[in-house]
């Protein structure tokens, strides 16, 4: 019987055949998600970055006609409060994917826990190989290289691609890169870059600045099946990731807990 800290745990029946092979409870994972710009702080030299997108009814969804609604529900002048209403899907913006949104019986966002959502963040950049390919993932080889040059990859971590994608994000057909017959294009994690992290390192979470952790041209969502089937989670739409340290920062995502949540929308940020 396999007991070292690198051997998957056993699952439950109701999680998929990936999650036998690489499940096991999150350890402390972090999500990435921004919203504005991010900002350097000066004092005591340490840093802090906002990563989640402002939440907008202009910001590209995956499938055109999924973006949100919103009205003015109460004015100050009638009521002396002021505040809306909106529609809104669970996956638009900076937003979380949990283990229930592909995998049947998985866990929820009520039951992700809090340790889970604050992770030491590893940036994996391939912005340059993204802007002549967009159909670019990140390989074994991507984080091999990563160790090579900073350290290895902490358990727990949350592991971010860094695409360059966010200079798009004011076009929404750029930014789904649609082409002619309808298949999306940008980049994303390849499904054998996913289980070399949930196996060999363990793995929190991954993020990405694009709209899936998958690459847009996937149509069977492996790396989620990966990912989600593990019990781990994932964050899309990850903001200003280009001022984010490659190695050393703590990402904290603080996802919000729809009753029932397949996932939801969070406010992402990172010190160093």
């Amino acid at each position: 019987m396999c007991t070292t800290p690198e051997c998957p745990r056993q699952t439950t029946p109701a999680v998929s055949r990936r999650a036998a092979l690489f499940g096991g409870a999150l350890v402390a994972a972090g999500a990435v998600l921004a919203p504005s710009a991010a900002q350097a702080s000066p004092r005591h030299g340490r840093g802090l970055a906002d990563l989640t997108y402002p939440l907008t009814t202009t910001f590209p969804a995956f499938t055109p006609g999924e973006e949100p609604a919103r009205r003015t529900f109460v004015s100050i002048p009638e009521a002396g409060y002021y505040m809306q209403e909106w529609r809104i899907l669970e996956h638009y913006g900076t937003h979380v994917d949990a283990p229930g949104h592909f995998i049947e019986g998985g866990r929820l966002s009520t039951e992700i826990r809090i340790d889970e959502l604050v992770a030491p963040a590893v940036v994996i950049d391939i912005a340059r190989r993204a802007a002549r390919d967009p159909d670019a993932t990140v390989t074994v080889d991507d984080l091999l290289a990563y160790e090579r040059r900073y350290e290895r990859i902490p358990r727990g971590a949350a592991v971010l691609m860094y695409s360059g994608w966010g200079a798009k994000v004011g076009d929404p057909d750029a930014y789904r890169g649609t082409d002619a017959a309808g298949t999306l294009h940008f980049p994303g994690f390849s499904v054998d870059a996913c289980e070399w992290l949930l196996r060999r390192r363990g793995i929190g979470s991954l993020g990405v600045d694009t709209l899936s952790i998958d690459p847009g041209i996937s149509a069977t969502f492996d790396t989620h099946l990966a990912l989600l089937g593990a019990d781990r989670y994932g964050v899309e739409n990850v903001a200003n990731l280009r001022r984010l340290p490659r190695h050393g920062a703590t990402v904290t995502c603080g996802l919000i807990p729809y009753e029932g949540g397949s996932g939801g929308q969070a406010r992402v940020f990172a010190t160093w």
